[in-house]
């Protein structure tokens, strides 16, 4: 199993799988509009800006399960962060990252990837999963590791 088995509807609601990201690395994210954290959304967009033609995809997925800090709608949220941040990476639909309701998607890279003290549970918005070009998990980062602390991370995949 790989990442690559998974679909998600985009911000625009269409339906895509996973697949189509197949031979890159991908950094797959959790994020929030109304966080604190929020301004990583600038980090995460140069690091695409950088590395997209070397094959780096950032997918991100909104959620509003972290004190409720993102209650809009798809539309909402992609306008935020397009006029805020300058976001072009693929954005997905807003989804659960915890509990039952969980997203597929997000119920296997927890199992893969676990957090501290052997932890499945995401702790709060911009968790981050590093995913090698064969769909493989490679390590979680917390929410507070910052874009540029995961960059070498990411370097070193697409070198290899």
């Amino acid at each position: 199993m790989s990442v690559y088995d998974f679909q998600a509807l985009d911000i625009q609601g269409n339906q895509r799988s996973l697949s189509e990201f197949k031979g890159k690395v991908l950094l797959v994210v959790n994020t929030a509009s109304k966080c604190g954290l929020t301004p990583q959304f600038e980090g995460l967009e140069s690091m695409y800006e950088d590395l997209k033609a070397q094959g780096l995809e950032v997918l991100g997925f909104p959620c509003n399960q972290f004190a409720e800090q993102d209650k809009g709608t798809d539309s909402e949220i992609a306008g935020f962060c397009m006029k805020n941040y300058g976001v072009s990476f693929p954005m997905f639909s807003k989804i659960e990252v915890n509990g039952d309701d969980a997203h597929p998607l997000y119920k296997y890279l927890k199992k893969e990837a676990r957090g501290v003290l052997g932890s499945q549970k995401i702790k709060w918005n911009f968790t981050k999963f590093l995913i090698n070009q064969n769909g493989q998990v490679v390590k979680r980062f917390a929410p507070t590791t910052k874009p540029s602390a995961i960059k070498k991370h990411v370097e070193a995949l697409l070198e290899s």
